[in-house]
């Protein structure tokens, strides 16, 4: 009696989908990439109910001990664990960069689909409104928006009972600002995107078979961009927490004494001088900095390889 074999299918014959995953996991740096974010994921977020209520205990006689069986990472100047830090540090960055990345993905996407769709005036107008926003200064909308709105965020936050609430205003507005002001390039690659769909044999086969704009949208146009749109969201990231670092560094992110990598790092260059170096206080941070940026750039590069050629 004879059995058959259930052999995988040709690669000419998987989805288009399918390939580009494919291709993503026979790179060795996408994967790499991949398993190094999933690693500082995992650490971060999952040492939130530990490091959360221990990230601002002081220890006055152990200051600036060097890292140690005790103190794995070492202890800042009022002896607070760094390790502690770091990972409440780095689970708030991330949770920056990928809230930012998840509002400009929203509003680009959105913008993009309409802009492309409709065309017209409708498009010229909302890229003129997207060229008015490219020529203003990035940091200084975030800025003047965490100015203007923080108090009353912080206000609302007290009325409604919420712990802390200073702080996580800072982390809100910090968030929808860098997010409101990302989504720029998204929506110009989207719109392009969607003006050639539009053209397409499909979408005109649609129309004739008397569907909607907006069905045509949802059902037809959106699955086919949604490529575009993980590889603009992976690379939205890192940009996001870059800002996020550097608004923290300059004073004017998440303020004290919750920390993220750009505080952390701030903190740390007071406390450079050539007579005593602490060199495990800014070590640390800029670590977590620069192997995340790096995993999700690498990260962000690999899925618009795979999804290029898939394009292509």
């Amino acid at each position: 009696m004879s059995t058959s074999a259930v052999l995988p299918l040709p690669e000419s014959r998987r989805s288009p989908y399918r390939r580009s995953v494919a291709r993503f996991f026979k790179s060795p740096g996408a994967v790499l990439a991949l398993v190094g974010t999933l690693i500082f994921v995992g650490l971060c977020f999952g040492t939130l109910p530990w490091t959360i209520s221990r990230y601002n205990i002081q220890h006055l006689d152990q200051v600036f001990q060097s890292p140690s069986w005790q103190h794995w990472m070492g202890t800042d100047k009022l002896g607070r664990d760094l390790l502690i830090r770091f990972l409440l540090g780095g689970a708030i960055s991330l949770s920056i960069g990928l809230s930012s990345a998840v509002i400009a993905l929203t509003i680009g996407t959105v913008v993009g689909v309409i802009s492309g769709y409709a065309g017209g005036r409708v498009d010229a107008l909302l890229m003129r409104i997207v060229d008015v926003l490219y020529g203003l200064p990035y940091l200084l909308l975030v800025i003047l928006l965490r100015v203007a709105v923080v108090h009353r965020v912080s206000h609302w936050l007290s009325l409604l009972g919420i712990p802390q609430a200073d702080g996580l205003s800072n982390v809100v507005v910090l968030l929808v600002g860098i997010g409101s002001v990302s989504w720029l390039n998204m929506a110009r690659v989207i719109r392009s995107q969607v003006m050639a769909l539009k053209a397409r044999p499909f979408v005109d086969a649609a129309r004739a078979l008397g569907l909607g704009p907006w069905r045509i949208g949802l059902r037809h146009i959106l699955p086919n961009i949604m490529g575009t749109v993980a590889v603009y969201a992976t690379l939205t990231v890192p940009a996001a927490i870059l800002a996020e670092s550097t608004l923290s560094f300059l004073g004017l992110g998440v303020e004290r004494p919750l920390p993220t990598w750009g505080t952390l790092a701030s903190a740390a260059v007071a406390e450079i001088n050539p007579v005593e170096s602490h060199w495990w206080i800014i070590f640390w941070p800029c670590f977590g900095l620069t192997a995340s940026l790096i995993c999700l750039n690498f990260l962000g590069e690999a899925l618009r390889d795979a999804f290029a050629r898939h394009s292509s």
